[in-house]
């Protein structure tokens, strides 16, 4: 093993001094300081841990637990020893050969997970730890095998069962630590868990990268990968542990490091629950025994720069079997934690290191002067929360083992297996179901949610994210004359061939401005004409959004709202099934469906909607469930995406909607939303889709945060899929709705587009996507008549539908009305100069009895009351 220490100069007594005065004051620390208080010992130490300490004190008074040190009572469950990672200093880790030497199968078997849940919960035992390697069968054919035989997908896939599987028979509280996890994972396991963890450990990618590191060979030790995971946690509101393991040959600056990356992502998502620092203990038969532990000093230091750093309400853990006894040092360093504690199974991870006694570890903590007691393996804030950090699933279990007054473990509750399921009455009606007429009349209750300030993160290092990602695409600082002059070579290019457009090309376009942007409309709309005629088109349809209840945490949107917010609402399934029934009478060939994510609603939930819908009226085209929607029910039934999507086709989903796309670049979309699907994933949900025979459309919402360029990127990446599947009916403009979006409102967006962004937006969407995607759609309930006119002088074909009932845009502020009769489409078109005609979904030609039942209600519902001044 390769020596990966680096020679780090000693700091002055002046630099120690003041970083300790300026520790001492509450000044914030930059990255220097914070290495040089790494490196105080003796006196300097001292005064570090008191500085520390009193932080510590101020968090527990302020939690309500003053002179409390929690611990949880666990089992440690080690699923599998197999991992595709070769950690150099790991003896958790094995092979497949050993395992069969000693006996063992390649993962623990069900009766042996629940041999260990059984005789932890007699013990009073509350948190079952899963621990086990990365993806082994990435790595091991064995595992993939042993998986296959055993019918599940992947290792996670075990992982989910078995938790289930402890729940109903033991009532024990799963913490999960399988490793790295996208987003998608975390929406799989969260139903099941909690709380989950994984050990950032450092940030020095050195360590990583070159050969003889620590983590070299580890495809899931990269630092940036675990950040993205830490991230992810927060996004999908998973109360998360991490920390940091010193002593593996990172310098005290790139300790530093680690410890504010994980203060930005705590201040970022409020999701980590917990920040462990552990000292690296060498072991034989690893390749680095030869280094030397990491001192008790040197952990106290760092505990205490954690505790400095991350402030008065982190939650600091040291485990308690690594600490030589020195426990009155760990307190106080600055701790209030000492992690999982086991009566019953051995560290695992440590195994030379037994736990201490908890009677001991008490005796001990009171030495200190403090009280040790315990918690649940999900920290009291988070039990006290409740939504949207546990899943209603869950929430059962925790209820039954926690204090409702402290949110700490009832140290008498002894564990007993619950049901796992959905909340009974999923679709209850309740709340405000008559929105989607009163939004006109009444309007909404509150600019705002009643937990702005909570759910969707921290809006000030949200700022500093959005100023970060908001510089101007290269071309906007060009002179005029330069710009005039590649606005002009593009337009030339645009009317010979739109396909030949070249990145730059488009861009000068994007910024067309004056007779140029003239110029572009007039293009775009002699390639429209080309391409589909002058018939304008629209379709009778009927939105039906039958919840606004969602946690998701999209900074854009004014529509969601928490359970008990006086604007909120569910629809039952007979209400759902009574509006479509009522659009088929006025002439509707489709109903669009969309609801928030409510947490009661369970993954099949989506199904009896569509068999609701398809059961009263046959003939209608079901168009539902954005692919947010579509990855929240596979993840909570436990289906792929691919198996979910064709359930949903049997039960009668006709074709789903676009939408959730906002920009696809992430660097944009985590701005917009704290908790929506990657962009990835939107692209795998309507690819898949697509091949299964279920056509979409593709939207783009702009105008808030975003540049240009993320307009061509998200235009490209459209065309690239559509030239894959051809599965996209139509391309939707979105123009960003400002007046009630938390995140205009916070001002960090704009307030919406210009119309030059929205002219320039819909030529644009015609010239690339030409050829691709023949239907351009633009907004009348966001942009109003004359601007829906506009943008079919500019390339644009279709007016989207009559809609019936719009809650969505008006809940943002909109002020165009909830839905638009045939004759007032047909008078947008005209104002075009253009004739327009009915269409269906997939813009087929519509049946003479569906035509004549629209045109006799003039496509709209007579119990529609009238819209407001």
């Amino acid at each position: 093993m390769k020596d990966q220490g680096v020679p780090q100069a000693t700091p002055t007594a002046n630099a120690m001094r003041r970083a300790l005065h300026r520790a001492r004051e509450g000044v914030a620390l930059d990255l220097g300081e914070a290495a040089v208080l790494l490196q105080a010992r003796g006196d300097d130490l001292r005064d570090l841990c008191g500085t520390a300490a009193r932080i510590r004190d101020a968090g527990l008074a302020a939690a309500g637990r003053p002179g409390v040190v929690t611990y949880s009572k666990k089992v440690f469950i080690p699923l599998t020893r197999l991992c595709r990672d070769r950690c150099h200093y790991c003896t958790f880790v094995t092979v497949p050969g050993k395992l069969r030497a000693e006996g063992h199968g390649l993962y623990l078997s069900p009766d042996e997970v629940l041999d260990i849940a059984r005789k932890g919960a007699a013990l009073g035992c509350k948190e079952a730890l899963f621990t086990l390697g990365d993806r082994p069968e990435d790595r091991w054919p064995e595992a993939r095998e042993w998986l296959d035989a055993h019918g599940y997908d992947d290792t996670l896939a075990y992982v989910r069962a078995m938790s289930i599987r402890v729940l109903e028979e033991t009532g024990l509280l799963p913490h999960l630590n399988p490793g790295v996890l996208s987003w998608t994972d975390f929406q799989r396991l969260k139903p099941v868990a909690p709380s989950m963890g994984m050990m950032l450990e450092t940030t020095a990618t050195r360590l990583w990268s070159e050969p003889g590191g620590p983590h070299f060979g580890s495809p899931d030790k990269e630092p940036a990968v675990r950040l993205r995971v830490l991230e992810d946690a927060g996004r999908s509101n998973v109360p998360f542990t991490s920390g940091v393991l010193i002593g593996i040959g990172e310098t005290h600056e790139e300790r530093a490091d680690a410890l504010f990356a994980l203060r930005r992502i705590s201040r970022q998502y409020h999701g980590l629950q917990e920040v462990i620092v552990q000292n690296f203990r060498a072991k034989p038969d690893t390749a680095m025994r030869a280094m030397p532990d990491a001192e008790l000093e040197e952990l106290a230091a760092t505990i205490a720069v954690a505790r400095v750093i991350l402030g008065p309400s982190a939650r600091i853990q040291a485990p308690p079997n690594l600490v030589d006894a020195e426990y009155a040092l760990i307190i106080g360093a600055g701790i209030d934690d000492w992690g999982g504690v086991s009566p019953l199974t051995p560290d695992h991870v440590n195994p030379e290191r037994p736990w201490p006694h908890i009677d001991d570890l008490a005796a001990r903590t009171v030495e200190s002067g403090f009280e040790l007691r315990e918690r649940l393996t999900v920290y009291p804030e988070y039990v006290k929360h409740g939504e949207p950090w546990l899943d209603p699933r869950v929430l059962p279990h925790v209820r039954a083992l926690a204090d409702p007054e402290t949110g700490l473990a009832r140290p008498e509750a002894l564990p007993v297996g619950l049901p796992w399921q959905e909340p009974d009455e999923a679709f209850r009606p309740s709340g405000r179901t008559d929105l989607h007429a009163s939004i006109d009349t009444e309007g909404r209750t509150g600019d705002r949610r009643a937990d702005f300030d909570e759910v969707y993160g921290d809006w000030e290092a949200l700022r500093e994210q959005a100023v970060e990602h908001s510089v101007p695409s290269r071309i906007a600082g060009a002179s005029a004359e330069r710009l005039d002059r590649e606005c002009r070579e593009a337009l030339r290019t645009a009317a010979d061939d739109p396909t030949r457009l070249t990145d730059d090309q488009a861009l000068a376009l994007f910024h067309a401005d004056g007779p140029a942007l003239d110029a572009l409309c007039g293009i775009a709309d002699d390639v429209r004409r080309a391409a589909v005629g002058d018939t304008v088109t629209y379709c009778v349809t009927r939105n039906i959004n039958f919840t606004n209840v969602c946690y998701t945490g999209c900074r854009f949107c004014a529509f969601a709202q928490r359970r008990t917010d006086a604007d909120a609402y569910t629809l039952s399934l007979e209400q759902v099934a009574d509006r479509a029934d009522q659009a088929w009478e006025v002439g509707a060939t489709e109903v669009c469906m969309q609801g928030g994510i409510h947490p009661d609603l369970p993954g099949t939930a989506y199904f009896d909607i569509a068999r609701a819908v398809k059961a009263r009226v046959p003939g209608i085209h079901v168009h539902a469930f954005s692919p947010m929607e579509v990855v929240n029910g596979a993840t909570r039934t436990g289906l792929s995406i691919r198996e979910w999507l064709q359930q949903a086709k049997e039960a009668g989903l006709d074709s789903i909607p676009g939408t959730a796309a906002e920009i696809l670049d992430d660097e944009v979309r985590w701005i917009l939303t704290k908790g929506k699907l990657p962009a990835a994933t939107w692209v795998e949900v309507v690819s898949t889709a697509h091949e299964l025979g279920l056509r979409s459309s593709s939207t783009m919402m702009y105008g808030h945060v975003d540049q240009p360029r993320h307009w061509l990127g998200h235009l490209r990446l459209l065309a690239q899929i559509q030239e894959k599947t051809g599965g996209f009916t139509e391309f939707v403009t979105l123009p960003f709705i400002h007046t009630n979006a938390p995140v205009y409102l916070a001002g960090i967006a704009r307030p919406g587009p210009t119309l030059r962004d929205n002219r320039a937006v819909t030529a644009m969407a015609r010239l690339l996507l030409h050829e691709r995607i023949p239907n351009i759609q633009t907004s009348w309930v966001k942009l109003g008549s004359e601007g829906a006119a506009e943008m079919l002088r500019s390339g644009a074909n279709d007016l989207g539908g009559t809609l019936m009932e719009e809650t969505i845009s008006r809940m943002a502020g909109s002020a165009y009305g909830s839905y638009e009769s045939i004759r007032g489409l047909e008078a947008i078109a005209a104002a075009a100069g253009r004739p327009a005609a009915q269409r269906t979904t997939t813009y087929g030609e519509v049946s003479a009895e569906r035509r004549a039942a629209a045109l006799a209600s003039d496509g709209h519902l007579p119990q529609l009351l009238p819209l407001a001044d």
